[in-house]
């Protein structure tokens, strides 16, 4: 996008099917983290990213085909397209060998760093403007979920940290396909198309970082790990991510990966009913930061207001 130039969407408000859809979004995404580990028994983490790319392209390409989108016809995505593919595959190698050298409850931590890597993007790149209480709904909806799932320790040795850096490299990673498919072409491109440059291009990228880890299958996986593969390949790349390109085509960016920190809350939930993990009541109390920091970050902007940088 031109230099000086607004998003159209950047002053959007969500709509209660945005809302809504978010939610659903974020249940699924905080079940896809148990579904990950409950398969990893069977497979290896690298090779279950690259099998869920690799199930989820048939699934983007029916799509496509039913609703009519052709897409290999020339429209100046090429390029964007090529680059998106890129960043989503790194993002998953670095996420993934992350979790080799630090604990998943840092790398949830750390991985929902995301948003501020997208305020701050949406405000470089986007033309977006976020006032004072925005930036404090952030700040307190990150912190509830550091408080919900345990806030890191400072005594970690070096791998950790090398684990934790690469995890912020993932959710960084991230946020800059977010904000790339918002600020170029890819922008007017049916998300089908938008998505499918990702998933095909992480595929060979994903596998290669497979190989390249030693990551092999010693047996064929049972029936609950395939079920969990094909939740993850179906629903949550085929689908879901598809459902959250559509939403950033339409609406604020930063306003829209504000509630991706709901997600690890729900993956706390899922981890209790199904990992059978204990919940303290201070899960309470992060809920309410949460969702005060939602309020704040969403809450209508006053019009007229001085400074705001978004329209009234």
């Amino acid at each position: 996008m031109p230099p000086g130039r607004t998003d159209p969407s950047a002053g959007r408000s969500l709509s209660a099917g945005a809302i809504a859809l978010m939610l659903l979004l974020c249940v699924s995404w905080g079940f896809n983290q148990i579904a990950v580990k409950l398969a990893l028994g069977d497979v290896p983490p690298l090779l279950q990213a690259t099998i869920r790319s690799a199930g989820a392209l048939p699934v983007l390409l029916s799509i496509a085909w039913l609703r009519g989108i052709r897409l290999f016809e020339r429209d100046h995505t090429l390029i964007p397209g090529l680059f998106a593919g890129l960043l989503f595959g790194v993002e998953f190698v670095l996420i993934y060998r992350g979790l080799l050298l630090t604990s998943a409850l840092r790398a949830v931590v750390f991985l929902y760093t995301a948003p501020f890597f997208v305020a701050l993007g949406s405000y470089r790149f986007l033309g977006e403007r976020l006032r004072v209480s925005q930036w404090g709904g952030l700040a307190l909806s990150f912190a509830g979920v550091a408080l919900a799932i345990g806030v890191p320790q400072a005594d970690v040795d070096a791998k950790v940290l090398l684990g934790d850096l690469m995890v912020v490299g993932g959710g960084a990673l991230w946020a800059a396909t977010t904000l790339l498919v918002k600020a170029t072409s890819l922008s007017k491109a049916a998300p089908e198309k938008a998505l499918a440059y990702q998933v095909a291009i992480s595929i060979p990228i994903l596998a290669f970082a497979a190989w390249t880890s030693g990551e092999t299958l010693t047996h064929f996986p049972g029936p609950l790990a395939l079920s969990l593969l094909a939740y993850q390949a179906i629903w949550v790349v085929g689908l879901t991510f598809l459902f959250w390109f559509v939403l950033v085509k339409t609406y604020s960016a930063s306003k829209l990966s504000a509630f991706t920190f709901i997600t690890p809350l729900f993956g706390v939930v899922a981890s209790y009913f199904i990992m059978h993990d204990r919940l303290s009541p201070v899960f309470g109390a992060a809920a309410l930061l949460v969702i005060a920091g939602l309020y704040f970050v969403n809450r209508p902007e006053t019009r007229g207001m001085p400074g705001s940088g978004v329209p009234s």
